[in-house]
């Protein structure tokens, strides 16, 4: 099957252009990322269609754009010239998978010129409710739009032309259904890890304070607000929060026990999973978050919001009390959940493989062989 994938950015799309690839398809990605860097991630070169010459100039306005406070129209600006130049240079496909808000005219032309079937990937819930729970966050700054009208305008066109709507969670299924996107046309796939990279680790020394670990940016959206007043009902008790990420819209804490550490490459995140108890994840908006399942694939327990994919993730388990599912915006039952989760961290000892047999069920190669079920059940 010819398959020619859209994307702006890596985002999870290089591990399914690998993973459609290696089950015999003849993938074309379309993107941004040059191929020395897709080759770490192994895409073939073959597969490789880099836009990074034809787009430079609008990149670079971009960058500008960005720099200059304006992220809207800097994506705005990129997003559409991806998907039209993709859209002419794509030579053949059967089937036509992109990225939401860059792959309107692509999916279109497509269908037109070559009777492709089209799959819309979108990471996060519906987006009018997307904008619905960013529009609520507390501290937003006033006028601000977290989603803007263009984008909207966009992603509602690019769902009734798609065949097929991917996501990656329960959550974001049913944000969809409730909007009146029919269920047969949702394919819910959630993403998976490279396990080489996070190998079950062995739990902390004894002597180790009890450590929450959360990695992302420590943002509104990301809910660092509900976890910092979560963590303080709990640092009276000696449990320290490391948070490993980028800094977004809010300061960082000043709080004895809080310990900041900037963002890191994807392998040097064991280390930090390996020296932690817990994961947690406060999120108000995220459809499934990776780093929660390389946590898990680290040994961590989990305690995350309805609305991260953690749900999704105790289909892995033959153990129920490794993921804690909690409300979205409330401190004190985060606070009770994590407490509960790191007594019972602190009761494993030695290498911490909480997935077992089931293990491999959160591999890319899972979820490339989901994806690959789909494409061919057409």
């Amino acid at each position: 099957m010819r398959i020619a994938i859209v994307a702006a950015s890596r985002f999870w799309m290089c591990d399914l252009a690998r993973e459609l690839d290696a089950r015999g398809h003849r993938v074309a990605l379309y993107t941004l990322v040059p191929p020395w860097i897709t080759r770490r991630f192994g895409v073939p070169d073959r597969s490789n269609r880099w836009l990074g010459p034809a787009l430079a100039p609008v990149y670079a306005l971009s960058r500008v754009a960005r720099q200059a406070g304006f992220r809207g129209l800097a994506n705005r600006l990129l997003y559409a010239a991806v998907d039209r130049y993709a859209a002419r240079a794509n030579d053949g496909c059967d089937v036509l998978i992109g990225m939401s808000q860059m792959s309107a005219v692509s999916m279109r032309r497509a269908r037109q010129r070559f009777a492709a079937r089209t799959v819309l990937e979108r990471g996060s819930r519906h987006i009018v409710s997307q904008r619905e729970i960013l529009e609520r966050i507390p501290g937003r700054a006033p006028g601000a739009k977290p989603v803007p009208d263009w984008a909207v305008r966009r992603e509602l066109g690019e769902y009734q032309t798609a065949d097929v709507i991917a996501v990656p969670s329960r959550h974001v299924e049913r944000s969809f259904i409730e909007r009146g996107i029919p269920p047969g046309k949702l394919f819910r796939n959630p993403y998976g890890v490279d396990l080489a990279m996070f190998p079950a680790t062995p739990a902390p020394a004894h002597d180790t304070p009890p450590t929450v670990i959360t990695v992302g940016t420590w943002s509104l959206r990301k809910g660092c607000d509900v976890l910092l007043a979560a963590w303080r009902r709990l640092a009276g008790c000696g449990v320290r929060l490391l948070h490993v990420g980028t800094c977004g819209d809010a300061p960082l804490p000043t709080d004895a026990g809080f310990e900041h550490r900037a963002a890191v490459a994807q392998g040097a995140l064991t280390r930090h999973y390996a020296g932690a108890h817990v994961f947690a994840l406060a999120s108000r908006e995220e459809g499934l978050a990776l780093v929660q399942v390389q946590a898990l694939a680290s040994g961590l327990p989990i305690v995350a919001t309805e609305y991260t994919g953690a749900e999704d993730l105790r289909d892995h388990l033959a153990d129920a009390r490794v993921i804690a599912v909690v409300p979205a915006d409330d401190a004190e039952a985060l606070a009770r959940t994590l407490a509960t989760q790191l007594a019972y961290a602190r009761s494993l000892h030695g290498v911490r493989d909480l997935l077992g047999a089931t293990r491999n069920r959160l591999s890319w190669g899972e979820y490339g062989r989901r994806y690959d079920a789909m494409l061919r059940a057409a």
